[in-house]
């Protein structure tokens, strides 16, 4: 934490949640995410989770919602990005196509 101030840090807690929701993911992915990721205890971003929902009730709910109606088969979009194309060192090779599934 340094030496930022208690409220600097679950800004920050608070920013990072929101990341986490932007890939849909539940609290319990956003916990590890972040523990792993940002080094932040589960507790701390547990405890910032649940006092969001507090305040913005409506929002969890339908963001509940809607992460159900998603299903559970779903990855960060950036991971799934695959590049169509390679470049070779090769002198007279461009480039080579990928397999796209």
């Amino acid at each position: 934490m340094g030496s930022d101030s208690p409220a600097q840090y679950i800004h920050l807690v608070h920013h990072l949640i929101e990341e986490c929701m932007v890939f849909n993911l539940s609290k319990e992915e956003c916990m590890e995410a972040l523990s792993k990721h940002a080094n932040i205890l589960p507790i701390i971003t547990s405890t910032v989770w649940k006092e969001l929902e507090k305040e913005n009730k409506e929002f969890f709910d339908a963001y509940e919602k809607s992460r159900g109606e998603i299903g559970s088969e779903r990855e960060c979009p950036i991971t799934q990005m695959r590049p169509k194309k390679i470049l070779l060192d090769s002198p007279g090779k461009d480039t080579v196509a990928m397999n796209e599934d």
